[in-house]
């Protein structure tokens, strides 16, 4: 993989990473690692430095929130879940993936021009 690709790649799951972190929490609240966790197991190679500033956005924008919980060692944890608004977020995000996803794949099968 050249660095242009590498780069574009990255871009790409960026971009997408909030609509994924929402699939995560539709299945329930998490804490950061465990929502690391989940992305890195399908193969969205992100760190935690990379999310916490988007949970954080998230929370801003009121489609998620959070609560503190007491860790059996170390300090208490932000536990993370989606709102009402987040629910409604998720729905539009994965409206306009899906119609991202079908234009990007119809140009594999467009007539040349």
């Amino acid at each position: 993989m050249t660095k242009e690709t590498a780069a574009s790649t990255a871009q790409m799951r960026k971009g997408v990473l909030e609509l994924c972190i929402l699939r995560v929490l539709r299945q329930g609240e998490a804490y950061t690692s465990d929502i690391v966790a989940a992305l890195q197991a399908v193969d969205l190679l992100v760190v935690e430095g990379t999310v916490y500033p988007l949970l954080s956005r998230m929370k801003n924008a009121d489609t998620l929130t959070y609560r503190w919980a007491e860790s059996p060692s170390g300090p208490p944890r932000k536990y993370y879940s989606m709102t009402s608004e987040g629910e409604t977020v998720l729905k539009a995000l994965e409206a306009s993936w899906d119609q991202f996803v079908d234009s990007v794949n119809s140009l594999s099968t467009a007539p040349k021009i």
